[in-house]
Order: C-alpha cells, then sequence, then structure tokens
C-alpha cells in the first residue's frame, strides 16, 4: 500500500551495490588505510584504526556508510572482515618488525557476525596464523551491535578476552546499556563518540558528559580514546581531563601503509 516509485530506485541501487561488493575483493577494489591513535600527552603514535575503503571503477568511491549495511544485509560482512582483519594483522606485524612492538591496532567488528559461526575461533586463528601478538590486537564493538546479541557476545568476548586481545566499546555514550557493557565485558578502553567531541563547546551538557566519561574510565582503570579531534582546542580540552589517547583530523587522517611508515619512520631514529 505504501510502496513507491523511490523506494523501488534504492531497492534496485543496493541490489547493484551488493552484486559489484560480491566481485569488488578479486577485482582488487577494496583497499585499508589506517588512521593513527596518539598518545593525548606527547602525541606519541600508540596505534591505528584500520578502515575498509572501496574504490568503484564506474561509480568511483563508495562510502562504508553505504556498502557496510548492505554487506550486513547480504551475509557478506564475514568475508570482508575476515580480509580486513588478516591485511590489518600482517600489517602489524611488519611494523612492529620495522618501527616499534609497542603499536595496536584497532579492528571494527560487526554485530551481525555474533551470529554467524564462532567469530572468537576465526580472530584467533588469524591472530595465530599471521604471527601477530595478541595484546597487540584490539577489536571494538559499538554498542548499537551488542544490544540484540548480549549473551552470544559474551560467550564470544570472553573467549577472545582470555587469549589477550583487547576488547574497546565503540561510541560510548550513545547507546542506552553503556554502563552495562562494563559488568558484562572485561573492556580494555572506552572509544568517545566524535559526536561528544565535535560539539564539546557548544553547549554545557557535551562537555559534561565527555568530562564524565573520562572519569569513570579512570576510576575503574579503563583507557579512553577520543575521535573525531580536529582543533586544538578540542585537544586541550581532553589533555586537562585526562584523556589517556586521540584520534581525528587534528593529527591525521585515515592514510596508507606508505604514508603511514614515513610517520613512524622517525621513531627508528629516535626523533618526535
Amino acid at each position: 500500500m505504501f510502496y513507491t516509485d523511490q523506494m523501488g530506485k534504492v531497492l534496485q541501487e543496493h541490489l547493484l551495490i551488493e552484486r559489484d561488493l560480491r566481485k569488488a575483493l578479486d577485482n582488487q577494489e577494496l583497499t585499508v588505510v589506517y588512521q593513527p591513535q596518539v598518545c593525548a600527552q606527547d602525541h606519541r603514535i600508540t596505534g591505528f584504526e584500520v578502515l575498509l575503503r572501496w574504490y568503484h571503477p564506474l561509480r568511483g568511491w563508495i562510502s562504508p556508510a553505504v556498502f557496510i549495511p548492505i554487506a550486513e544485509n547480504a551475509g557478506l560482512i564475514s568475508i570482508l572482515t575476515r580480509w580486513v582483519f588478516t591485511t590489518a594483522c600482517l600489517q602489524l606485524k611488519d611494523w612492529h618488525q620495522r618501527f616499534d612492538q609497542s603499536l595496536k591496532m584497532a579492528v571494527n567488528i560487526s554485530g551481525k557476525q555474533f551470529k554467524l559461526g564462532r567469530l572468537d575461533e576465526e580472530i584467533l586463528s588469524i591472530i595465530s596464523s599471521t604471527g601477530v601478538a595478541a595484546d597487540r590486537i584490539e577489536l571494538e564493538l559499538t554498542e548499537t551491535s551488542l544490544i540484540d546479541n548480549v549473551d552470544k557476545a559474551t560467550e564470544i568476548l570472553n573467549s577472545i578476552r582470555e587469549h589477550g586481545v583487547c576488547l574497546a566499546i565503540d561510541d560510548f555514550g550513545t547507546g542506552y546499556s553503556s554502563l552495562n557493557y562494563l559488568k558484562l565485558f572485561d573492556v580494555d578502553k572506552l572509544k568517545i563518540d566524535r559526536s561528544f567531541v565535535q560539539a564539546l563547546f557548544n553547549g554545557k551538557s557535551d562537555s559534561e558528559i565527555v568530562t564524565a566519561i573520562i572519569g569513570m574510565a579512570n576510576n575503574l582503570n579503563i583507557a579512553v580514546i577520543a575521535e573525531g579531534v580536529e582543533t586544538k582546542e578540542q585537544l586541550l580540552f581532553l589533555q586537562e581531563k585526562g584523556c589517556d589517547e586521540i584520534q581525528g583530523y587534528y593529527f591525521s587522517t585515515p592514510e596508507s601503509p606508505a604514508v603511514i611508515a614515513q610517520l613512524l619512520a622517525p621513531s627508528e631514529n629516535g626523533q618526535n
């Protein structure tokens, strides 16, 4: 009764993207980039978040916000995550050998994957086969991805955590069960959502929320990282409140492995 031509066009567009996405990996259209995460106090690079990019030969760049939900609904997300995770682990091992063994790699995990097979076995298998240190890998999970999968997620994440892999709650503060996750999971890090960071000086409530999250994390001995940092004013505020790490365009955009190697190279010579 409510079908419209626009709905038909959207569905057709999704089907076309899904079709092309199934071929994108084999056609080498997918790439990964890495955004540095830095110590808030001395700006030393502590790790990276790996991000997936898709350049379509006809459409150009397609946003992850468009193709990731389609991949999830089409059952392709496990294939994509497996490739991204393997690529990131191999890259991290290379950077460990060439630069700094303390570097970490953060990888986003879709909530859909908790319903598809044994996620813990697959993750631990990739870590083992690539030879990267498990405690240098950090899995980022959004609050919303855990809402419908709490029991299954608890079992899988606790299994992964026992092998030394770190867990981070992404977009912390945007869901309605934030504090409950701190009881259910052995969390290593909280990631303050960029929406709070970007609105720090637009009103009192956002700055108070950020201050509260950092204070709570410090009291619980949980590291905290703020994403979406784009200005010096935001950085200074987060430094003053005791935020551990920073991620955002103020320091670096997501970059290719070659560019990241240039950023890391000075530390090899003891330079900053």
